[in-house]
């Protein structure tokens, strides 16, 4: 008997074989870094890099891994707008609006200046850099959801922030690309806008009259569920068609239909299971797939780029996160939870760099120092995320108990009754 007949080369190309090893790792890469505190996200992406064709060439990040990323990454972005409380978010969208414009004119700004000053880079590939450092990706957020505090101000604060900062950075990423390709005029800003607006009308006024007639009409669990997917995706793919990145259409979809999907409800139950079990494990995975250790430290150059794209990717998300504090006079514990779900970079991120390579705006070196990047902030964000959430989580239990404990000032009477007939004339 041939052994080589019996085990498959690497790196492996059996479907089944493949999804068995994604399944392993979704299921005990939590289960092993729980022990040691560590945030299951981040195992996930290590896992990747392992398995990846940078590690061991286990797996190839082939069309399967970036269409389960893909989907992943928007499922990510739809349950943020789903589980967003728009009462809260009505609240607190000056403290969000605030946030946004800070988390993307600081790195802006420092990483222009860092990236022309110390890198060396011309002003449009150091603009375009910065334009990385301004946008995050919400990778942290299964971590506050985990907590059940999605609707914590800090966080609410975040997501608002979020979107404001992300759609900035992609609209300068669409602006650099044009102006290399020698499309920048009035008739670019013109359509931009039109289509923007188109969007936006069409997904505020038919998503929910179609939601509304098709929830009463069907009441499955399953068709709603299918139903529901199908409008996520198609607010993303409208949401590119006009001109913006796929993650804001879904986003989007998620804030204009978490009205008619209530927080506790069987749907709601298992949009949370098959993205937090499926989809997101997956996108995780295949971001630990990019990263290129050895194409970082095979270069001195290439550990400079990477360790100055670390240093001020989080340093000027930390800024943001302490001016959003001071402005509004906000605890810590905030502060950290705002600076923990900010730092994380992955999609926009992902996309600006392979535009840029693809465009010769950068070279490898910032190829490679973004995966690193993506690395270093992905890790920095779990763990202070999950350090955040366990405090808030401590201090609203502590605020519930007092609460419970303040006297009214009414007096309150207890009296065992054995026997029902006699409560009358006893009170």
């Amino acid at each position: 008997m041939n052994i080589e007949n019996i085990i498959p080369a690497l790196p492996f190309t059996n479907p089944v074989l493949i999804f068995f090893i994604v399944l392993t790792i979704i299921l005990f890469a939590p289960l092993l870094l729980n022990r040691f505190r560590i945030p299951h996200i981040i195992g996930l992406i290590i896992a990747g890099m392992i398995i990846g064709p940078h590690g061991f060439g286990l797996l190839e990040r082939d069309s399967s891994f970036q269409i389960f990323g893909n989907v992943g990454l928007l499922y990510l972005m739809f349950l943020a707008g789903l589980e967003m409380d728009i009462n809260d978010f009505k609240k607190n969208k000056t403290q969000g609006i605030v946030f946004g414009l800070y988390t993307f004119f600081i790195p802006m700004i420092l990483g222009t200046t860092i990236s022309y000053y110390t890198l060396h880079f011309n002003l449009e590939t150091s603009i375009l850099l910065a334009s990385m450092y301004a946008s995050h990706t919400l990778v942290a957020y299964p971590i506050v959801s985990r907590y059940g505090i999605p609707r914590a101000t800090s966080v609410t604060t975040t997501i608002a922030g979020t979107i404001i900062t992300v759609l900035g950075a992609l609209i300068i990423l669409a602006v650099i690309a044009g102006m290399q390709q020698g499309e920048i005029n009035e008739i670019f800003w013109i359509r931009l806008l039109i289509s923007i607006t188109i969007y936006c009308t069409i997904i505020i006024y038919s998503f929910p009259r179609i939601t509304r007639w098709f929830f009463k009409k069907y009441d499955d669990n399953v068709s709603q569920y299918i139903f529901v997917l199908a409008l996520v995706f198609s607010a993303s793919f409208m949401a590119q068609l006009a001109g913006l990145e796929a993650i804001i259409g879904a986003f989007f979809a998620g804030v204009v239909l978490n009205r008619f999907i209530p927080a506790v409800s069987p749907l709601m139950n298992r949009i949370e299971f098959v993205g937090n079990a499926l989809f997101i494990p997956y996108f995780l995975i295949g971001v630990g797939m990019l990263i290129n250790l050895h194409g970082v430290f095979s270069s001195t150059e290439a550990i400079i780029v990477a360790i100055n794209m670390s240093i001020v990717a989080t340093a000027s998300k930390w800024i943001a996160a302490w001016f959003t504090q001071k402005t509004f006079k906000l605890p810590k514990v905030d502060r950290n939870m705002i600076f923990g779900l900010s730092n994380a970079q992955a999609a926009a991120t992902l996309a600006a760099v392979l535009i840029g390579y693809d465009l010769g705006l950068f070279n490898s070196n910032v190829l490679n120092g973004t995966v690193i990047m993506i690395l270093v902030t992905c890790t920095i964000s779990s763990f202070v995320t999950e350090k955040a959430a366990r405090e808030l989580v401590t201090k609203q239990q502590q605020d519930d108990y007092l609460k419970d404990k303040i006297d009214t000032g009414e007096e309150r009477i207890l009296i065992p009754i054995a026997n029902p007939d006699t409560i009358e004339n006893l009170v």
